[in-house]
């Protein structure tokens, strides 16, 4: 039987696999994601400086009056457009995408695809 903390353990090691090849620059940051059970959060790191640059989730204020449930897909989209949004004033336009250990899939995959339409590239 496997248990939620197998899963868990099997996914940090895939993250860690996938963390040795990717690496956000100042010219190319990294999105980074985390899913949790009831919400969504997505950062743009620069790992040479070792900063954060652009943080956006399911519990910012300005997605708390149009979502109702944060771990479902459409908030995942929400939090995909408002992080592209952030990155776009910022003049961020290229990132390197890090799906975090997680499967390419539901809300992963709308977050991914609501921040490409956006504008970021990756």
């Amino acid at each position: 039987m496997i248990t939620k903390m197998d899963k868990n353990k099997a996914r940090l090691k895939r993250h860690l696999r996938v963390r040795k090849k990717i690496q956000g620059t100042s010219e190319r940051p990294r999105l980074s994601i985390f899913r949790s059970a009831k919400h969504m959060y997505a950062q743009i790191i620069d790992d040479s400086k070792g900063i954060t640059l652009i943080a956006a989730s399911s519990q910012d204020k300005e997605l708390k009056d149009q979502i109702s449930n944060g771990g479902n897909v459409e908030s995942a989209r929400k939090v995909g457009e408002l992080l592209a949004k952030r990155a776009k004033e910022k003049g961020i336009d290229k990132v390197v995408f890090d799906r975090g250990g997680y499967l390419y899939h539901g809300r992963v995959q709308a977050l991914a695809d609501a921040a490409r339409e956006a504008g970021l590239d990756f």
